[in-house]
């Protein structure tokens, strides 16, 4: 019996010690490794990302397997995954808001730009455009998949100009487009040729060109005439055409530097014969396991094999060679049973790939998301450094550099003193006007920033049409006080916002202080510079559409996919 009370007292005893010397400290909490139930709608969205993300068929909700698998996910009461033709009900659900959602978001941009681009997969053609902007609260780029829908027959530019036009109208975005991207195929620069209205400057200004002398005759085609009157009646309208950099450039590294390589005394046999030879290693190293396990061995890498439509591959593949010792590079030759390499070849790849470099630098800004603004001074540094590894180089590629800048000039001629180009480098605070060597240039683009200015910035009341403040009754007490005149409020200068902007600092958010510069920056630089973002739409879209899901309608397939696109971009 005496343990026993002698246990309550104890206790008595320790409460009567706590609380004298302070509050019962809190007991420590338990930690709870269990998991919180899944409610029905929970279950059903996290489904659906993954079989979104993972491109798998809706029909896995019907495997077994996979419901075995999902049944250990402890959920609320009544919660379970629905079969097939339910969960595609969800998803269709799903997609509609998520349709109104990226409407509300547009209701509230003022600039947008579009990249488009055809796509064939599977004996199926399709329109693919993204769509991009820039928000005016945190100056980040957002970019979203508009559509990728089905194209039939033959891919002409009355059929480009129709869809893209309704594509555009479709999300009420026809006043706001500044601009469409795509790349150098004709079909799609007739389309936006045709149906692109023009200004009435732009319309002197081909007037004035093409307007032809007293001596000249001028013939022209009848079925041309026709058939322009006929696309008038359409009314189509498209926005201001952007050509893709990436791709303009991908054409000066192969036919323009090509060309030159070919026609050169110095460089046309050992650019023949040094391809040749790589075209024979990688021809029989992706051909052949055994000749593929023999460079392993030897050069204790893998070749890389180039494809035709990404030049860079082709200049990846020719470095890996380049890097392979020349002593290595003639014993793999040897085993495979092709010809060795000479040294004037293997110095040949040497050079090849030091006066390609800083192009193959600037694909890969130009491809990135990046604004409109990047193009110019991206083109102006690699003029610089590509003249710059001339003196580096030998009799073989000596006029190569030379070459290079001349086809850079005579191919983007049309940008580098193009309005928007300038204003779009000229209002991003890391460019500013310091990419401009020529000072003269430089006071120039200065100037026309400051114009642009002028028309952007908000119009000041006129403090006349202000209605005054005093009643005639106490007109006669306010003749009585005499007091110096107010300093009049200081009018906007434009001249004075350029000076400040051009003296602060280079961080993107320095804009937020300049608000015509920031509209400017806004306008200029939604569009992107290249039409990748919409090569990237394609290449999951090869994820999507694969032989097996042959039967996929297209509106299903489009709807996967821009479901996949909104989900990976923002969650």
């Amino acid at each position: 019996i005496y343990p026993r009370h002698l246990k309550g007292w104890s206790v008595k005893i320790l409460s009567a010690v706590t609380s004298a010397e302070g509050p019962t400290p809190p007991k420590q909490q338990k930690l709870d490794f269990g998991a919180k139930p899944v409610s029905d709608e929970e279950l059903k969205k996290l489904v659906a990302q993954y079989i979104v993300e993972e491109m798998l068929p809706i029909n896995t909700v019907d495997s077994p397997s996979f419901r075995a698998i999902i049944k250990k996910i402890p959920t609320s009461v009544n919660a379970e995954l629905p079969h097939r033709t339910t969960f595609t009900s969800y998803l269709e659900k799903e997609f509609t808001e998520m349709e109104r959602n990226l409407k509300a978001t547009l209701n509230e941009i003022d600039f947008v730009s579009t990249t488009a681009d055809i796509w064939t997969a599977n004996n199926r053609s399709y329109m693919g455009v993204m769509l991009h902007w820039i928000s005016r609260t945190t100056l980040e780029r957002h970019k979203v998949a508009l559509a990728c829908r089905r194209i039939r027959g033959r891919h002409t530019y009355d059929v480009i100009g129709t869809e893209i036009e309704n594509i555009h109208s479709s999300y009420g975005l026809l006043n706001k487009v500044v601009a469409t991207v795509t790349d150098n195929g004709s079909n799609f620069v007739k389309a936006f040729q045709v149906y692109h209205p023009v200004t009435e400057s732009d319309d002197e200004t081909e007037e004035e060109e093409s307007s032809p002398k007293d001596d000249d005759v001028t013939f022209s085609d009848l079925s041309e005439i026709l058939s322009a009157e006929n696309e008038s009646d359409g009314q189509l309208s498209l926005p201001p055409h952007r050509r893709c950099a990436s791709h303009t450039i991908n054409i000066i590294c192969t036919r323009d530097v090509e060309k030159h390589l070919t026609t050169n005394a110095e460089s046309r046999a050992v650019y023949r014969s040094s391809t040749a030879k790589c075209t024979a290693l990688w021809t029989k190293s992706s051909r052949s396991t055994l000749a593929s396990e023999t460079v392993e061995e030897i050069s204790k890498r893998k070749l890389l094999i180039p494809t035709a439509t990404r030049w860079n591959s082709f200049f990846d593949a020719v470095k890996r060679i380049a890097e392979i010792p020349m002593g290595e590079l003639n014993t793999l030759c040897t085993k495979l049973g092709l010809k060795c390499f000479k040294d004037q070849e293997y110095q040949f790849l040497h050079e090849y790939c030091m006066a390609m470099k800083p192009l193959t630098a600037a694909l890969d800004i130009l491809q990135g998301d990046c604004p409109y603004g990047t193009l110019l001074p991206t083109l102006e540094v690699l003029m610089q450094k590509t003249q710059a590894v001339k003196d580096d180089l030998s009799r073989m590629t000596a006029g190569l550099p030379d070459a290079i800048v001349q086809a850079i000039q005579t191919r983007f001629a049309g940008v580098l003193d193009d309005k928007d180009a300038l204003l779009a480098a000229a209002s991003c605070p890391k460019f500013k006007l310091r990419w401009l060597r020529d000072a003269g240039r430089r006071e120039r683009v200065k100037q026309l920033l400051t114009a642009e200015c002028c028309t952007t910035a908000p119009l000041v009341k006129n403090p006349a049409s202000v209605p005054s403040a005093t009643t005639s009754s106490s007109q006669g007490e306010m003749d009585f006080f005499t007091f110096e005149a107010e300093p009049e409020e200081e009018t906007y200068s434009a001249e004075k916002e350029v000076m400040d902007y051009l003296m602060s600092g280079y961080d993107l958010q320095i804009l937020h202080k300049f608000s015509s510069i920031k509209t400017i920056f806004l306008k200029y630089n939604t569009p992107t510079p290249s039409s990748a973002p919409v090569e990237r739409l394609f290449s999951l879209g090869g994820l999507v559409l694969t032989p097996k899901r042959h039967r996929l309608s297209d509106k299903r397939f489009e709807k996967l996919l821009r479901y996949y696109n909104f989900e990976h971009l923002y969650g």
